[in-house]
């Protein structure tokens, strides 16, 4: 279902909380203020606890950055999980159209990765995921998606938008029919973009002024010094009608 475009809103979400605790402190002091105001939160990661704890005390609003790829970093962690991980990772990052294939080899792989995830969200946050994104988007996998394995119903993030010439016809067919597919059992913002390129300022300007009527998404890392720098500025906020959380989105969708 899409979101209500009728009532335009950015929703500025940074990447990686609970990666590591310089990645954490570092959104962190992008939420204060007001730089960013939701963030996708990595579980069974070496700060993973902090950052939760965090969350819940700031009232940020996080939802559940899928991990597929990157090794888990946490301590004493079942070496079930950890070997699940390793071969779905393994598999996702063996050529360039992994991803695209679905295996049926490993579906009980990935259906054990996503419900541990799930799980251990619920016991960090005490809630629900009501938003879900991947590691380096892997969410959108065809074992993913495919297998069914994310919640229906829960907001979850669609595929990059680019404006025309960015990418191939072919490119940007397949992502279409990529939304299409998650729209019949998801929620999906009506547009999604990087923050980065950072220049030209004027794209920042132009993907903010959709947010006039469209619900936006901008995905930042300010794990990366020049988004950190750009977000703590505030910039964003000068360039912005109205930055808000996903909760907002789900009280408007």
């Amino acid at each position: 279902m899409q979101a209500d475009a009728a009532r335009g809103l950015l929703i500025v979400n940074a990447d990686d909380w609970g990666r590591d605790v310089e990645t954490t402190n570092r959104i962190l002091d992008c939420v204060a203020p007001g730089g960013v105001s939701a963030v996708s939160a990595m579980v069974f990661m070496e700060d993973s606890e902090r950052a939760a704890a965090l969350a819940r005390e700031h009232g940020i609003d996080a939802g559940l950055h899928l991990n597929l790829t990157t090794s888990f970093s946490a301590k004493a962690l079942p070496g079930g999980l950890l070997e699940r991980q390793r071969v779905v990772s393994r598999y996702l990052r063996s050529h360039r159209l992994a991803p695209y294939l679905f295996n049926p080899r490993l579906t009980r792989a990935f259906t054990y990765l996503v419900s541990a995830q799930l799980d251990e969200f619920r016991r960090l946050y005490g809630a629900e995921p009501a938003r879900i994104d991947g590691h380096h988007h892997m969410h959108l996998c065809a074992n993913v998606l495919i297998g069914r394995l994310l919640p229906a119903r829960t907001l979850v993030r669609r595929n990059f938008c680019f404006e025309p010439g960015e990418k191939s016809g072919l490119n940007r067919a397949y992502r279409r029919s990529v939304d299409a597919v998650l729209s019949r059992r998801h929620r999906l913002t009506d547009l999604f973009f990087s923050l980065q390129p950072l220049e030209p300022r004027t794209r920042i300007d132009r993907i903010c002024s959709l947010a006039r009527t469209a619900v936006v998404e901008l995905e930042t890392h300010p794990a990366q010094l020049s988004e950190y720098q750009f977000l703590r500025s505030g910039d964003i906020l000068r360039s912005a009608v109205r930055v808000g959380p996903s909760s907002a989105l789900r009280a408007e969708s």
